[in-house]
């Protein structure tokens, strides 16, 4: 049995929790504000909010609907554009929400096809701790497509509704009700949460140890939808043993269902990375990166996973159990071919640690593709390297793109050991990582344009990390 709201509705259902969120919403529900588009979690017509308790506290995320399975929002709030409009008890019911209202001021509609979504996200926007800056409302509908409208009505509505939020100094969920922004049912989800939590939770009980584990389902279900329905799921993404990031000494551990938006929110993962919500935002939208796990990343097994690539350099470990035996490997044995790993039917990863950069530790990701953000990568990088800054004593070279599987490249890695710095180092590097990689043309280039790339992105690490001595390298060369 499933059990969650829906807009202000308790549900139960007893669905295959394989089912996708999107068609149960749609097809029993008979909610059709939320759009059917793409079925690939990229356009966006399809967001939803999810709300579950977190340390105490209700915390509202969007999603793409068409990519979460009904087991992942078992106990949770789920909110679809029906459920933004005032209750019919209000004599103002049935009037745009303000929300909706800053949409229709600005034109920022046409087909409307692709408006519930991003009503949607800016809901999700309103009810997010982030500071309530434009820059951060335009960033909440970052994966959100149209087709007709053009963006800058839309960025005006942001605007609008960016300025409404910033009146608010207290709690966001009372200031957005009370102010008629949200409906008022609101204020009462975190005592009605907490209730259908307290009762057993069945759903982890039928499906523990069974064949397939999930995650957060973002590429899994566009790999394999129909066979995702009805298959028997152990779901990891919930159970709260396998979430959390710590520090204990020299280790940052991660829960396996840790997903991009936790690692982006964690104090303990922006002191050790100060660029990482820069880092973060090269990869996937906003919607995605609230439900994909960095587990799921590593496990998925794509030859151009950036998080994958970017663990790779930090030489990650991870630990694989059955439910009963754990063991400990490397990340960087972890592929053994084309979608082949070290790991049993029966295993799921467990847990993820790895040793944070030190104070001589030096860490860049680059990464290159057809569209600057929200865009499949053709070739990424990562390094970590030890130095006083004159000398390497120790470096970790990851590459994406550039062959059957995530790589280390620990030829490249090995051969910068104790290097001093210079421009001929990095060309004879550069070399020895193009003998240690074997690209293929597809649609994201040719075999040459990714050689090509990952000199470049070689380069663009020494350049980035040294930029006193930025006057070695010739922008020019190859």
């Amino acid at each position: 049995m499933i059990q969650f709201i829906l807009n202000d509705k308790e549900i139960s259902t007893e669905l295959p929790p394989g089912q996708l969120l999107l068609d149960f919403i749609r097809y029993h529900k008979h909610l059709m504000g939320t759009k059917i588009g793409c079925r690939e979690g990229d356009c966006g017509a399809c967001t939803v909010l999810t709300g579950e308790i977190i340390d105490h506290k209700l915390r509202y995320r969007s999603v793409t609907s068409c990519l979460t399975a009904l087991g992942n929002i078992n106990g949770k709030h789920v909110v679809t554009v029906e459920g933004l409009n005032l209750s019919t008890e209000r004599e103002d019911a049935g009037k745009l929400n303000p929300v909706q209202q800053a949409m229709y001021n600005e034109g920022a509609t046409q087909c409307g096809f692709c408006t519930p979504g991003f009503v949607v996200s800016f809901a999700g926007f309103c009810l997010s701790q982030d500071h309530k800056t434009y820059e951060n409302a335009v960033a909440s509908i970052d994966g959100n497509i149209c087709r007709c409208t053009g963006y800058k009505s839309i960025q005006k509505a942001a605007k609008n509704i960016a300025d409404l939020m910033q009146k608010n100094k207290g709690d966001v969920i009372e200031y957005v009700t009370s102010n008629s922004i949200l409906p008022e049912y609101f204020v009462s989800i975190k005592k009605r949460l907490l209730e259908i939590n307290s009762k057993t939770n069945g759903i982890e009980k039928q499906t523990d140890y069974q064949k397939k584990y999930l995650g957060g389902g973002t590429d899994l279900y566009v790999q394999q939808h129909e066979k995702m329905v009805n298959a028997k799921i152990n779901f990891l993404f919930n159970k709260k043993e396998l979430n959390g990031i710590s520090r204990d000494g020299n280790k940052c551990i991660m829960g396996a269902s840790v997903t991009v938006t936790d690692l982006m929110e964690s104090k303990i993962i922006n002191d050790a990375f100060p660029d990482f919500k820069k880092i973060s935002k090269l990869i996937s939208s906003t919607p995605i990166r609230n439900i994909a796990t960095i587990a799921g990343n590593f496990v998925n097994a794509s030859p151009i996973g950036d998080f994958t690539i970017l663990f790779l350099a930090l030489d990650t470990r991870i630990i694989l159990s059955d439910g009963v035996v754990k063991r400990e490997i490397s990340l960087r044995n972890f592929y053994k071919g084309y979608k082949q790993l070290d790991k049993k039917e029966n295993e799921f990863i467990e847990q993820i640690w790895f040793e944070p950069p030190g104070k001589k530790d030096l860490f860049n990701f680059e990464k290159v593709s057809k569209r600057t953000h929200l865009d499949i990568a053709s070739v990424n990088s990562a390094i970590k390297i030890n130095t006083d800054g004159k000398i390497i004593f120790n470096a970790g070279l990851s590459a994406g793109g550039v062959g059957p599987v995530p790589m280390y490249l620990s030829k490249t890695s090995a051969f910068l050991k104790d290097k001093k710095i210079t421009e001929k180092i990095i060309d004879e590097a550069t070399e020895i990582a193009q003998s240690e990689i074997s690209p293929i043309s597809d649609a994201r280039g040719s075999e040459e344009y990714k050689r090509l790339l990952l000199s470049q992105l070689i380069k663009a690490h020494f350049i980035t990390l040294f930029p006193k001595n930025l006057c070695l390298f010739n922008p020019l060369s190859p």
